[in-house]
């Protein structure tokens, strides 16, 4: 209301200012018939100023004053000019009317631009009064005023948004829909929605609207409009995750597809926001609704396991009918779990309509979820610890078992961010990837499967890097991980082969403290023919990181007979001065393994010449 006022005040001064002009025309004594001219443009000026002060001043809800602000600074200037030129018409002596030049140019200027300031206050009370009868209208106006002459699209977000923010569901709906369209056709819309105060008005529609239409009107534009860190920031900086989170929790099906998608794609695009969706707790939300209908009574898992912690969270849930996200759907052995979030007639209408939803909305949204999920763990580690501490470990695995297409990649995807935050801090990967977690080996077991059985390098890729990622969880003895990576060096995809190398870097460099033990059994599963055809056969780059195995493998294995049988030395010898134009951390250790691999040749030599005696 104090934004209101101000502007009443303004418009309030306009009215001063016009007044004042028109009694300077009542006293012109030279140019009479232009200062009348000037009189009739600022008397039709000065009653729709009056008219819009009205509305303003009156209006029961909050007035969208981007196009009033702009348009009263260009009111005002065109006022005061004529001002200026009409007082020069009065009665003055002689001196003063010889040295005052004016001419009806000079008119002819400044009835055009009152003309102008006319139009525009008139396309302002079109849009304000569409109905003509003193309350907003809201239909969408898509004239083009004076003021908007070289931008026409400026007006039309104008009116759109001046519909969403004051107009009836119906209009608020229908702009809503063409403002995301426009966001649609191309960044410099999306950068004029957002600059002119359209984000707020959105929000409140996907807050307040009783329409599922609207919500989901509400939802694809800001969905639209979230496509860089400086716009996702604005949704922020307008209170907006606290709202998407609610109406995920709230609503219906189909608004919460269009819900989760806005929660990928602002995640997506900035930190700030995946840090402000988790403390708003929307990880709990997302991971229920991704594990609708998924039954896990084929997983064979001890009676420590995690959905143990999901029967009990039930059984709580049973003494305690206000909980807001987990309720049980029926006295079953069945281990399967739903969101309903809320309570009350509202909530069990959308929990009816969920179940009776059909199952391609269902898979629409599990696919969406499962997108936030991977966009909020991406680079991550808080988020992804939230998210295994969910026991989403658990149903992300069963739906990369069960599902294909992209449900089952946007999974997969979720897990290998998991896994990368894991690799990068103890604390997760002790916490949520311990030997003896049945999710952890859920997810190990699945990333296997995929290397192994599934003939799609976009899945495969991703699953190797899992893998590798989780190296140093893996103990000596757990060598299943170890024979399909070595496998996929052979592989005829170069970009498998060379993720297959980096992952069983991660097995025998010096930060794992197995590297001896993994080094050997890679050795063993026949790495060393595969890596030495993949140096003479990649590009430069390529072989960089296939040198960089094999000199892991030369330190920490430097007795293998295999590594002499191959000749590795004399291809590491070959490789120095190579590996020193490209990188000197990559030529220390070709210097390395090349030391470790003569201390032992010379060894075997001696202990050869011992035996064969003089």
């Amino acid at each position: 209301m104090g934004e209101e006022s101000r502007i009443g005040d303004e418009l309030s001064i306009l009215v001063l200012t016009a007044e004042r002009l028109r009694v300077a025309v009542d006293e012109a004594e030279s140019f009479k018939t232009e200062c009348g001219e000037v009189g009739k443009q600022v008397d039709r000026l000065a009653q729709m100023l009056r008219t819009l002060a009205r509305f303003v001043s009156s209006s029961s809800q909050q007035v969208y004053d981007r196009p009033i602000r702009r348009v009263i600074v260009d009111v005002k200037k065109n006022l005061e000019r004529g001002f200026s030129l009409v007082r020069k018409c009065r009665r003055h002596n002689i001196i003063r009317r010889v040295c005052t030049i004016i001419n009806a140019a000079d008119f002819r200027k400044v009835i055009n631009l009152l003309e102008s300031s006319n139009g525009d206050v008139k396309w302002i009370l079109s849009v304000f009064d569409s109905d003509g009868d003193g309350s907003f209208g809201g239909g969408i106006v898509i004239s083009l005023p004076p003021i908007a002459t070289n931008d026409p699209i400026l007006p039309w977000v104008w009116s759109l948004v001046a519909s969403i923010q004051m107009g009836k569901l119906v209009d608020k709906i229908d702009a809503a829909n063409q403002l995301g369209s426009l966001a649609g056709d191309n960044d410099r819309n999306k950068k004029i929605i957002v600059d002119e105060g359209g984000v707020a008005p959105l929000l409140r529609l996907l807050k307040e609207s009783s329409s599922a239409e609207g919500q989901i009107a509400a939802a694809t534009a800001l969905g639209l409009l979230a496509c860089d860190e400086d716009k996702v920031r604005s949704i922020v900086n307008e209170l907006g995750v606290p709202i998407i989170v609610q109406v995920l929790g709230d609503a219906s099906v189909r608004v919460q597809i269009k819900v989760a998608t806005l929660v990928a794609r602002m995640a997506e695009h900035d930190p700030v926001a995946q840090d402000e969706f988790a403390r708003q707790s929307v990880i709990k939300p997302l991971v229920t609704l991704l594990s609708l209908d998924v039954f896990f009574d084929d997983i064979h898992l001890s009676k420590h396991n995690s959905i143990h912690s999901l029967v009990q969270m039930n059984k709580e849930v049973e003494k305690d009918p206000s909980s807001k996200f987990y309720r049980p759907l029926k006295s079953s052995k069945s281990n399967v779990y739903r969101e309903i979030g809320g309570s009350g007639s509202r909530t069990g209408n959308f929990k009816k309509e969920r179940d009776n939803e059909n199952p391609e909305v269902k898979h629409e949204l599990k696919v969406n979820c499962a997108e936030a999920l991977w966009m909020l763990a991406r680079g991550n580690v808080a988020n992804s610890r939230r998210i295994t501490e969910t026991k989403g470990l658990l149903s992300l695995a069963k739906i990369v078992e069960k599902e294909v297409g992209e449900l089952q990649y946007n999974c997969l995807m979720t897990l290998m961010e998991i896994t990368a935050a894991a690799e990068s801090n103890a604390d997760l990967r002790r916490a949520a990837f311990k030997t003896n977690s049945p999710a952890a080996k859920a997810v190990i077991d699945q990333m296997l499967w995929i290397i192994k059985e599934v003939d799609n390098p976009i899945l495969k890729i991703p699953a190797i890097q899992s893998i590798g990622s989780l190296a140093r969880t893996f103990p000596a003895r757990e060598t299943r991980m170890i024979q399909p990576l070595v496998e996929k060096l052979g592989s005829s995809n170069q970009e498998v082969a060379i993720t297959a190398v980096i992952s069983l870097q991660k097995f025998v460099c010096p930060e794992n403290f197995l590297c001896a033990e993994h080094s050997k059994n890679i050795i063993e599963y026949g790495a060393i023919p595969l890596l030495m055809k993949l140096i003479r056969n990649f590009e430069q780059q390529m072989q960089l990181q296939c040198l960089a195995l094999l000199c892991y493998l030369s330190i920490n294995a430097s007795n293998h007979e295999q590594l002499e049988q191959a000749k590795v030395l004399t291809v590491l010898e070959g490789a120095e001065r190579l590996a020193g134009l490209q990188n000197m951390e990559l030529r220390e250790l070709v210097s390395k393994a090349i030391y470790q691999l003569s201390l032992y040749n010379a060894g075997s030599h001696s202990q050869m010449l011992s035996y064969v005696g003089p």
